[in-house]
């Protein structure tokens, strides 16, 4: 994929992410959403902080990490189908838990890149796209996690 290629799936997604949260507006209220919206920034903004100056090397949470995703959207899936509250709390409080160390991870992976470079141009301005794409996941995903627990509904 070409660095504008990347640029232009990041936009994509982004737009059509802005879309899907829109509906969020019709289910929540919007001081609930306001809230959790500033509870999320203040705990991407601190694990993403914790990412960026810790010298412990987090690179080896990486597999762990991406293995509890798919063990988390296994589970979010499997309880479409089972409708279990318990489940449902679990997957959330694992999905906060998830989203708030792959801040930190990710915005150390992405300094780490930003540091030592490809040396290319374009591939430098890929690596930047995707870290920002991968960022942009963490905290919606983690504001999605957090309106479960703070959010009300109309």
């Amino acid at each position: 994929m070409s660095p504008n290629q990347a640029v232009g799936a990041f936009a994509g997604y982004a737009l059509l992410n802005g879309v899907t949260l829109g509906i969020i507006f019709m289910v929540y209220t919007a001081e609930s959403i306001a809230s959790t919206f500033f509870i999320t920034a203040g705990t991407f903004g601190v694990m993403s902080l914790y990412g960026f100056v810790t010298g412990t090397d987090l690179s080896r949470w990486g597999n762990l990490l991406f293995m509890a995703l798919i063990g988390l959207l296994i589970a979010s899936v499997v309880n479409i189908f089972l409708a279990s509250s318990m489940l449902y709390w679990i997957t959330s409080f694992i999905g906060v838990a998830l989203f708030v160390a792959l801040t930190a991870y990710d915005t150390q992976k992405v300094k780490n890149l930003a540091f030592i470079g490809y040396g290319d141009e374009g591939a430098d301005r890929k690596a930047a796209v995707w870290g920002a794409l991968t960022l942009y996941l963490d905290f919606v995903n983690l504001f999605l996690y957090l309106l479960r627990f703070f959010g009300r509904r109309k």
